[in-house]
């Protein structure tokens, strides 16, 4: 699994857009500027946004975007399953994929099914508003 620039942008925009929210509309091209992203690729990923219900948009004069709820109800875990599509570890356990004729034999199966559980679980500990602070919660390992 690779999430890309799409997954990993969405979740700087929502964390730009959370950290400077207000009750006006915030200008995508500010967003750009700030995060150091073309407009013209944030258009898209925001056009992703948009249609999954995580912001939302006003057109002409005092246009922009914003969240359509608080910080805290956003998973990261949601935000990167919208934007890549698939968080599977390998292609037999994606959303819609065709059953395995090998299932019943695969000794790796119920590896990938635990690998699968631990990425979704750990991605949907943290919310945007998680995202926000100085010091990101994780588990930090000291060898």
């Amino acid at each position: 699994m690779l999430i890309s620039t799409k997954g990993r942008y969405a979740l700087r925009i929502l964390v730009d857009m959370a950290e400077h929210q207000s009750e006006h509309y915030i200008p995508l091209k500010e967003i750009a500027q700030r995060q150091g992203i073309s407009e013209k690729y944030l258009e898209s990923i925001v056009k992703t946004l948009v249609k999954g219900g995580i912001l939302t948009g006003l057109r002409g004069k005092g246009g922009g975007y914003r969240l359509s709820r608080p910080p805290e109800q956003y998973t990261v875990g949601a935000i990167l399953q919208m934007t890549e599509g698939s968080l599977a570890p390998v292609s037999c356990l994606e959303k819609d994929a065709a059953p395995c004729a090998r299932a019943a034999g695969c000794r790796t199966l119920a590896m990938w099914q635990g690998l699968d559980k631990a990425i979704r679980e750990y991605l949907d500990r943290f919310t945007i508003a998680d995202l926000m602070q100085a010091e990101q919660p994780g588990d930090f390992y000291v060898i």
